[in-house]
């Protein structure tokens, strides 16, 4: 099909994403990017629920996002909605509240599909020569692992309900030591992988905002040997230190080292070094959505 531009919107923990992107169907050539803190994987940790302050700014953040990427040419437009929507007592009434957006087509990603779609947003980006894929997205409120091949698709995948914001969040107020509060956060995220084991790929990719931060930090490439030195200097750092070092937000700098032990606890499980991805989830969904276009 000849070239549509779409806009696809993320309601995260962390952030509401806008990627505007071309697209012919089988390759995602990103035009915009653009992000607006929300926060909700914090009151979903804290909370168990999402307050109408938050909901009401949710909404405010998604209508615009609609605005800006209609002004920006886009033909279709996509909002989907991550673990907040799964985790929150009361995700059904902020998928209502977005879905009620006009031109918004707002609708909560189960797990299964969030991991299908981050898989075939990460691939679509990279020449993986190996037959055999692991994907990991360590996102602010979970963590998707998905093994599969470029050809069959995923065959194995699972979502844990813990991410970067909701372990940061949980250890937010340790009166412990850095090193205590590091060594507390381990622990939580090994019970979360416990019983976690995958079929063993030859090649993996890391996506999210964990995994590209990370590359600031210790490049490409990140097996056992660079997420130990990356958490090691995580730890020496304050996250206002590493905002001003690196360019991190101040919230990426917050969540980073919870971020970073969860996808080293991913990464011996999968066995191999990570690369990082350039695409993932808003990649997915622009690929369906044109999918979804060529088929009507």
């Amino acid at each position: 099909m000849a070239f549509v531009r779409v806009g696809v919107i993320d309601v995260g923990a962390n952030t509401l994403r806008l990627l505007v992107a071309d697209s012919d169907g089988s390759n995602v050539v990103p035009v915009q990017t653009e992000r607006v803190r929300l926060g909700l994987g914090e009151y979903v940790e804290c909370e168990g629920r999402i307050p109408a302050s938050a909901i009401a700014a949710s909404v405010k953040a998604t209508r615009r996002a609609v605005e800006r990427a209609r002004k920006l040419g886009c033909v279709l437009v996509r909002t989907v909605i991550t673990s907040p929507g799964r985790q929150a007592s009361n995700g059904l009434e902020l998928a209502s509240a977005l879905a009620a957006v006009p031109g918004a087509n707002a609708r909560v990603l189960d797990a299964e599909e969030e991991a299908q779609l981050g898989y075939a947003g990460a691939l679509a980006g990279e020449r993986v020569e190996s037959e055999s894929v692991a994907v990991c997205d360590v996102g602010g409120g979970s963590v998707q692992l998905v093994v599969g091949t470029r050809d069959s698709g995923p065959v194995w995948s699972r979502s844990l309900d813990i991410g970067s914001l909701r372990l940061a969040q949980r250890h937010r107020h340790d009166d412990a030591a850095g090193g205590e509060r590091l060594a507390a956060m381990r622990a939580d995220a090994e019970r979360a992988f416990a019983g976690i084991a995958p079929p063993l790929p030859q090649a993996a990719l890391a996506t999210g905002g964990t995994a590209r931060a990370l590359r600031k930090l210790v490049g490409t490439t990140l097996g056992p040997g660079e997420l130990a030195v990356a958490i090691e200097m995580l730890a020496e750092r304050s996250p206002k230190r590493l905002a001003k070092e690196f360019g991190f937000t101040r919230a990426r700098a917050q969540t980073l080292p919870a971020g970073a032990i969860l996808l080293a606890e991913a990464q011996r499980r999968v066995g191999v070094p990570f690369a990082v991805a350039r695409g993932g989830v808003r990649e997915g969904v622009a690929l369906a959505a044109l999918a979804e276009a060529a088929a009507a």
